[in-house]
């Protein structure tokens, strides 16, 4: 048998998002140490952090289908522009990729009552 799907929490939601922001950053610091070898970590991590600001900003996070439109919206952006970012290709790689995985935990409502650094 399947599990019930769970309704969607705009506040866990909310909650998830300001824990990965602190994480990305976190990440971003030990990256810089690491130097010159660890910059395509320094860039995940401004991605992730770039996503999860945008989003967590407004009501997108009330609703299932709000959050996913938001998503989207920002998937069809040309381009992204943030602070610390060593290679631009790369950071934009990493920022789709990150939506994508957003949009699949969206999807499934699966993944944001998990508030642990590492994931």
């Amino acid at each position: 048998m399947t599990e019930a799907t769970k309704p969607w929490d705009g506040a866990i939601v909310r909650n998830w998002l300001e824990r990965r922001i602190a994480a990305a950053r976190a990440d971003q610091i030990a990256a810089e140490r690491g130097g010159y070898g660890q910059r395509d970590d320094c860039d995940k991590a401004a991605a992730e952090e770039m996503v999860c600001a945008a989003l967590k900003g407004g009501a997108a996070a009330d609703t299932q289908a709000g959050f996913a439109a938001e998503l989207k919206a920002l998937l069809d952006r040309d381009e992204y522009v943030w602070r610390g970012v060593y290679d631009d290709t790369r950071f934009e790689r990493h920022v789709r990729a990150y939506i994508r995985k957003l949009q699949k935990m969206t999807r499934d409502y699966s993944g944001f009552d998990r508030t642990r650094r590492y994931q």
